[in-house]
């Protein structure tokens, strides 16, 4: 089941990269994050208040927790996401954030000296070249023609941010409910995205409400925010965040699949290659560790 989560959550993300890019002219990017949020407080709120109220001590007690769960997942990583996202393409942007999972790795090592295994390593190596082929569709020497620009450094600090945000899901307080989690956090986030949301306004960064935008909005509001979030926190919780890292390559898979698709992009060799690599990386890094810490415990 975390694997069947984890997966869905890519699906769910690779579209919000792919909608983030096509609507950056029209919604401007915290804005969209606002939004984005607010929305998913409202869907949130028809089901989680009676946990959250329920558990109001709870999260008090764990205050620090949930502020800085709530600064690094939602007001940071996205409104980072979005803003690079007004200056770098899809591509681009999904390569830099393909470098989560050695992020995951190294500030699990630092905080938790948590290490990998040499398969784990393995699996993301294999994994993360299995990106580069589909980046490069098929002709590896066309990395070097990569160009990086503010957009792509943008996008390496909500990398960051997000790895810090789900290494530190090690020390979710167990007792409180997911969705009281959840709700609070995004209050957490709303909080911080203020007063950035009324900067932008001051600048004179406004959007018009049509089809389009609404939309948008409620795909990354529900998908990207509410769904997304339950499963990668639920997943994280239960095989950690090193496991769950390698999972985050899988986002060029469906980046190419939703191109396809809406943009009638035809499929190529390269698009198999890289896919084939993508899960032989991600099934060393995770299924045979499973079978290992199994073995174990039943010895124990």
């Amino acid at each position: 089941m975390p694997y069947l989560l984890l997966t869905l959550t890519t699906l769910f993300w690779s579209g919000n990269f792919v909608v983030s890019r096509g609507m950056h002219a029209v919604i401007p990017p915290v804005a969209l994050s606002f939004w984005r949020w607010s929305l998913a407080l409202v869907i949130l709120l028809g089901f989680a208040w009676k946990p959250l109220w329920r558990d109001r001590r709870l999260l008090w007690k764990y205050k620090r927790f949930i502020l800085a769960q709530g600064l690094l997942g939602v007001t940071g990583f996205n409104t980072l996401l979005y803003m690079a996202m007004q200056y770098t393409g899809v591509i681009n942007g999904v390569l830099v954030n393909s470098c989560v999972p050695v992020l995951i790795a190294v500030i699990s090592w630092i905080r938790f000296q948590e290490t990998l295994l040499v398969r784990q390593y393995c699996g993301i190596f294999i994994s993360l070249s299995g990106v580069a082929l589909i980046m490069a569709k098929g002709d590896v020497s066309m990395l070097t023609q990569i160009s990086f620009n503010r957009g792509d450094l943008l996008v390496l600090a909500a990398a960051v941010v997000w790895a810090l945000y789900s290494t530190n899901l090690r020390r979710y307080p167990g007792e409180i409910h997911p969705l009281a989690y959840l709700l609070a956090m995004i209050l957490v986030g709303l909080v911080g995205l203020s007063p950035l949301y009324l900067w932008e306004l001051a600048q004179g960064k406004t959007f018009t409400v049509n089809s389009s935008v609404l939309l948008t909005v409620g795909y990354v509001a529900f998908f990207a925010s509410v769904l997304a979030f339950i499963f990668w926190n639920r997943a994280v919780r239960s095989i950690g965040a090193n496991r769950a890292g390698p999972f985050v390559h899988l986002m060029p898979v469906f980046s190419s699949i939703l191109a396809m698709i809406f943009l009638h992009e035809q499929p190529e060799r390269y698009h198999a290659q890289g896919v084939v690599l993508i899960f032989c990386g991600i099934l060393l890094s995770t299924v045979r560790l499973q079978r290992t810490t199994t073995t174990e415990r039943s010895r124990g």
